[in-house]
This record gives structure tokens, sequence and C-alpha cells, in this order.
């Protein structure tokens, strides 16, 4: 063969091995800021985590008749829990559907600050202890990194205010002091102390820092103020005022039947006085963060008509009912969990202390429909969650978001 025939052939050979190695194939899509699936993200503490997601109300007969979700309902690692007693469970609010991936990172019990006793409890905040504890803010940072995070929605400032010891106190209150000589919470000194100006200053201030702190974690990440939505959620009423209980304050029944041991008196000054103080704080904190990214999805009545002990509704027992899934239970049925003492929650039990008084399968249900419309397909939006109806629309409660 020719010389020049030979080079023509080793010209067209190498020609063609150049364009195989530069010409590109399918870019592989690189999930992160403004690119692949949206995500909503949950932070804070148990009003939000999943807390008593396992219970579709409340049975003193048979717990089986109020178990929707059975013993794995805050396995959110598939066998176990991340981080144990945070109580993510699946009902929680989070996963929203509709094309929208959830992630849950928030834990019952979480203040704004992370604490490390005999539980981990991870705050909203950037904490890192090198063995793999992380608090909330630190988490969201390294999944919004490689994930599309279009909303994150957070519930805190419950804890701050030592939600869990002033309903102890409320309870033992009541057990403790007859009907003619009742010792009320409310005047408690212990309190009270929550509720002085100076500690809901204090509060207000760390939940504004909580919340710069979810705006430097997206930042951190990549991410324009412009690119994602903070929304910014309070707290429901989970008891009626007293005249709406359909137990007397005589004798014992309200807590040993009920699960609802508060004076009337008590339940009246938790609905008008310690909820919207809560509330206002909330609010007033994400004012103060200065983010103008944030909506508000306001909680404080979702549940009113469900509540726990209300005279609208009651024990499976009561309403003639044997399970969760019989049509009508939904609207039957209480959506916050009774109150349960040591006695009455542990032993032989499938029950913990700590689903006391937070909002059920139900009612996380009811909440997720409700973040669900704030997310409003891209453009979010904030609101007022209230129930709108009867039964169960795609097996959630139905609510509207005004």
């Amino acid at each position: 063969m020719p010389i020049s025939r030979i080079t023509a052939l080793l010209t067209t050979l190498l020609t063609a091995l150049v364009l195989v190695a530069v010409v590109p194939g399918p870019a592989a899509r690189a999930d992160g800021p403004g690119s692949g699936t949206p995500w909503v993200v949950t932070l804070g503490d148990s009003y939000i985590s999943g807390e008593a997601g396992r219970w579709a109300g409340s049975s003193n007969s048979s717990s089986a008749s109020a178990d929707a979700l059975g013993p794995s309902a805050y396995y959110d690692n598939g066998s176990g829990e991340s981080i144990p007693r945070c109580h993510r469970s699946a009902s929680a609010e989070a996963y929203v559907g509709g094309g929208v991936n959830g992630y849950n990172l928030a834990c019952s019990g979480a203040e704004t600050a992370t604490s490390n006793g005999s539980n981990f409890k991870p705050g909203i905040d950037f904490y890192d202890d090198g063995a793999g504890h992380l608090g909330q803010a630190a988490s969201l940072q390294q999944f919004a990194a490689s994930h599309h995070v279009g909303m994150v929605v957070v519930s805190i400032g419950g804890n701050d205010f030592r939600f869990a010891d002033i309903v102890q106190s409320c309870v033992v209150d009541f057990l403790y002091s007859p009907t003619w000589a009742k010792d009320f919470c409310k005047d408690d000194s212990s309190v009270t102390a929550n509720f002085t100006a100076a500690n809901v200053a204090a509060v207000r201030a760390r939940v504004a820092g909580a919340f710069d702190n979810i705006a430097t974690a997206m930042r951190n990440a990549g991410y324009a103020d412009s690119e994602w939505t903070l929304l910014v959620q309070n707290y429901p009423s989970p008891i009626p005022h007293g005249g709406q209980f359909r137990y007397g304050e005589s004798g014992y029944t309200r807590q040993d039947t009920g699960g609802c041991g508060f004076w009337n008196a008590d339940a009246d000054w938790a609905n008008d006085v310690a909820l919207p103080t809560i509330n206002q704080t909330v609010s007033g904190a994400a004012t103060d963060s200065g983010l103008g990214n944030v909506r508000t999805l306001d909680l404080a009545s979702a549940f009113n008509g469900r509540r726990l002990c209300e005279n609208t509704v009651g024990l499976y027992e009561e309403r003639g009912l044997s399970s969760w899934t019989q049509a009508g239970a939904v609207d039957q049925t209480e959506w916050v969990n009774q109150i349960r003492t040591v006695t009455t929650c542990c032993e032989n039990s499938p029950y913990y202390v700590q689903e006391s008084l937070h909002p059920n399968y139900w009612a996380q249900l009811a909440t997720r429909s409700c973040v669900r419309q704030a997310w409003n397909g891209g453009s979010p939006r904030g609101g007022t969650c209230t129930i709108a109806g009867t039964g169960l629309v795609n097996g959630e409660p139905v609510m509207a978001l005004n």
C-alpha cells in the first residue's frame, strides 16, 4: 500500500478517535440549588417531627382501635430511628407528595439550641461534635447542597417555653387538689416564670436566631434567598376552653378517662394567655429575623372541634366505633393524643409519655394538607389552616388554607 494512502488512513482514524473522545455523552443531572426534583424539608420540634403520629384517636379499651401505623411508626431509617426518641413518624407533614419529596429533620423535644443529655436533641444550630451528631441547621446545609430544597417548614419555640413542664404542672395540680380548693397551674411560680416579659423577649430572640441559622445554612449551601421559602408555623390549640370539655371537673374522670386533667380555669388560661403568647413570640421572631422569604402557617385553630376531650368528639368506645379505618372515624374521634402519666403509659403498653398532648395521625395528615396548599405548586404562600369539611380526601382530612 502506498505510503500516502497509509498516511491518509491514519489521519482519518486519529480524527475519529479525537471526535469520540470529545463528543460529550448525556449530561448527568446534578440536584442542588434550583435543579432537580423539589423537596420540602421540616425542622423543629415534636409538633412537626411526627410525635404521636402512630395514633388515630384514642381508646381506653383497645389500643389497636387507634393504631394506624403500628410499632414501626417512628422508624425513619427503615429499621429504627436515626436519632432515638425524635419520633419522626411516617404521617409527618413533610411528606406532601404530588411530585414533591419530603425530608424530616425535626426532633421531638428539640429547642432552639442543641442539647446532648440522655437523649440527643438537635437544635436549629450548627452543632457538630465530630461523632455524627449535628444540629438541624448543619444537617439542612448538608442536605440542601445536593438536593433542590424549595421550602423549609419550621416549628420551634414551644420547648423554650418549657411546654412539657407546664402540662405536667397543670395535670399534677388537677389530680392533687379537690374541687372545693382548686390549685391552678396558671399561677404557679414555675409556670408564670416562663411568661414574664424578660423570658418572652429572650425566647423571641432565640427563635429569631434559629430562623437566621436556617437562612445561613441555605446560603452556605448555595441558595439565594429568592430561591427558597421559609414557612414558619405556630402552635395549634390542643384542648378546648373549660366549658367545652365533655367530662366534668368533679372526680378524676377528666384525667383517668379522658387524659385531659386540666381545671377549667387552667384550660381557659392555656387558650387565652399561654398559646397566644407563644404564637405571638414565634411570629414576632419571624419579623425580627428580617428575612424577606418568610411565609407563616397559622395553626392556632386548625384542630378546633377535634381537640382532646372536646365535647364534639370522643373515645372509640364512646362513639361506638371499633377501628380507625371505619367511615366517619376521622370526624368523631380526637386529633390530639391523651395526656399519659408513667402509670398509664409505660408498663406493658405501646404508648410513650412524650406522645401526650400532641397532634396525632389525623392531625398530622390535616397539617400536611395545609403544608401542601402552602407549597402551592412551587409558589409558596402563607395562610390560616382550618377544617373545611367531613370525611377524607385521598386519605386526609378536608382542610382549607385561607
